[in-house]
């Protein structure tokens, strides 16, 4: 008779309702912790798209943000220069960075290892100049304010509180996808790259074509999370998407766990809220925070999402023996 695991079980499930209190607390009372929360569900689907990435696939890619900075831009100079809508400039925005990536990533994804990771920051590094130089268009390091909120059909979402629901119901429909496509035949034959590109190869796997494919996806739900950005907080400048995101990124990916649905998530909100959380420290803050991410990449070295398998891998080891 196999032993039940309910402690592991209840863990879970203890996490997603100490989440969904903590949602429910901030539509409740307001205030900044919405915002934060906005954040961490942007940032949430910006690393499930780097997780697709390197997680899924087993790559390297620091140029995530080039993505994420052509969502934004082009909802940001469509919606107030051009009067379009918030959609229909936020899909243009996914379009156009599907469609870059996918010029980019054929001749790109040739490359392995560290070579790749330069091509991707490099890849970053030029996006951004040009959100830099081009200032006609781009408004340089100024930015471009007074970019409208989300809604649709002329109809702008009236409060941060409504917001950050459109943000959650847009996370939730990214992790779905997400949670599919891992399950799918293709998400099967990212693994078996990500475990060896030769080995893949040898039954038969299009390398450079599912590569590519996993490179678009990632580039779509960056463009995705740049442009929700841009309309949650109606601003953008160079500054926003610079290596900064990039760095912030990895570091939700590994703490949540790298490979997993739900390792975006929990990364992405634990990174938003440690900050907070250790604000009473004051000149100790930066020391806090950093102790804080040591010690979770030590007891938790495939990041908190992975922890509750973890556990119940070595229950069933005390088990066994």
């Amino acid at each position: 008779m196999k032993p039940p695991d309910s402690p592991f079980s209840a863990l879970t499930l203890a996490g997603w309702l100490a989440g969904a209190a903590l949602v429910g607390y901030a539509l409740f009372d307001g205030g900044y912790l919405v915002t934060v929360l906005g954040f961490a569900a942007i940032y949430a689907i910006f690393v499930s798209g780097l997780n697709f990435f390197m997680g899924y696939t087993g790559q390297v890619s620091f140029g995530q943000n080039a993505f994420a900075a052509i969502g934004g831009y082009t909802s940001a100079v469509l919606t107030t220069a051009f009067g379009w809508g918030v959609f229909p400039a936020m899909a243009s925005g996914i379009a156009a960075a599907a469609l870059l990536a996918l010029l980019i990533g054929f001749p790109t994804l040739r490359l392995r290892g560290h070579y790749l990771a330069m091509a991707t920051l490099a890849l970053g590094m030029i996006v951004q100049e040009i959100a830099v130089q081009w200032d006609s268009v781009t408004m340089g390091y100024t930015g471009i304010a007074a970019i409208p909120a989300l809604g649709a059909f002329g109809y702008e979402l009236p409060s941060d509180r409504a917001q950050l629901v459109a943000l959650l119901l847009a996370l939730a429909l990214c992790l779905w996808v997400a949670s599919r496509l891992k399950h799918s035949r293709l998400g099967q034959a990212l693994a078996a790259i990500a475990g060896s590109e030769d080995a893949a190869r040898a039954l038969g796997i299009d390398v450079a074509r599912y590569k590519l494919i996993a490179f678009v996806i990632a580039a779509i739900y960056a463009a995705f999370a740049g442009s929700l950005f841009a309309h949650f907080v109606g601003f953008v400048s160079p500054e926003v998407f610079g290596l900064h995101m990039v760095v912030l990124g990895f570091t939700m990916l590994y703490v949540g766990g790298i490979g997993t649905v739900a390792g975006p998530l929990v990364g992405a909100l634990i990174i938003s809220l440690l900050p907070e959380t250790f604000r009473g420290f004051k000149e100790f803050q930066d020391l806090a925070y950093g102790a804080a991410l040591i010690l979770i990449l030590i007891y938790a070295p495939k990041g908190l999402a992975s922890l509750v398998r973890r556990l119940r891998m070595r229950s069933d080891k005390r088990r066994a023996a």
